[in-house]
């Protein structure tokens, strides 16, 4: 990096979680709004922007969709990670109270965390685009019966007021990104909380998940996600992401990921990067 201040890119509009999440991570950098995850990875390709904020699971509504199929094929690698705790407000026009609302906008994801207060105050869910672009609209079409759900940040940005505050189901609700880079970054082995993600496919023979996990249990290594999904459109070709706490080159870590080798096709190391905090 050079002394000028580094760009990051981040799908959705300025006031979006993913803004937020810039802003906590890199308070000193400039965004870059894109309409996809695509978009933004491009932008790091590009190098219209050094780094891409991307979400990639929340704790109340699961892993966002997609995500998982673009980070192999992105040319990025992961860096570092980064937890927001996401609290959503009901958005509305100025004078608006909660009993004027009929319905609130906002992306799926963020719709599925509020569930039980939108039924409390039977307010239909709508789905929009993102949760700051929902906001946005609910500020041009400036009607008192439409609300968004989004961050305190987009409530700001939009001219809208929190008419009713950290509504979410899950007192808990924390959303998990991921900060990609061109160049992957150099993690020391000797920090205490480093985490690989990588992707690999399994060989087609009997119990080969099975045994390809086994070098993790018999070597101490702990496994914090394993996730499948579909490759090329086929129900017989899985791909699976995964995570461990450890580095490579840990002598342990090396020994799980060589077992591992005998029972895949395929290993792709997707970064080494410092354990995030939540």
């Amino acid at each position: 990096m050079s002394n000028t201040r580094i760009k990051i890119a981040f799908q959705g509009v300025l006031g979006a979680y993913s803004h937020q999440a810039c802003f906590e991570a890199y308070p000193e950098a400039d965004v870059l709004p894109c309409n996809s995850f695509q978009s933004a990875i491009e932008a790091v390709n590009s190098k219209r922007a050094d780094l891409a904020m991307l979400p990639v699971e929340n704790s109340t509504y699961g892993r966002v969709a997609d995500i998982h199929q673009l980070l192999p094929n992105s040319g990025l690698h992961i860096i570092g990670e980064h937890y927001v705790r996401v609290h959503i407000n009901l958005l509305a026009i100025k004078g608006s109270k909660i009993s004027d609302i009929k319905s609130a906008m906002s992306h799926t994801v963020l719709l599925g965390q509020c569930r039980n207060f939108l039924n409390e105050h039977s307010i239909e869910p709508i789905t929009g685009v993102d949760t700051a672009g929902s906001a946005e609209i609910v500020s041009n079409n400036q009607n008192p019966t439409q609300a968004a759900l989004a961050s305190e940040l987009a409530g700001k940005i939009y001219g809208l007021e929190a008419i009713a505050s950290q509504i979410e189901d899950e007192s808990n609700n924390t959303t998990r990104f991921l900060v990609m880079s061109q160049v992957p970054k150099a993690a020391k082995i000797e920090l205490d909380k480093i985490k690989t993600s990588f992707v690999f496919r399994v060989r087609n023979i009997p119990a080969a998940l099975y045994k390809a996990m086994g070098g993790f249990a018999t070597n101490g290594i702990n496994m914090v996600k394993l996730e499948s999904y579909m490759v090329d459109g086929s129900f017989t070709a899985t791909q699976f992401y995964a995570d461990i706490i450890g580095h490579p080159d840990e002598p342990a870590v090396k020994r799980a990921m060589e077992e591992l080798s005998h029972f895949t096709s395929h290993i792709e190391i997707l970064g080494v990067y410092k354990l995030g905090e939540y």
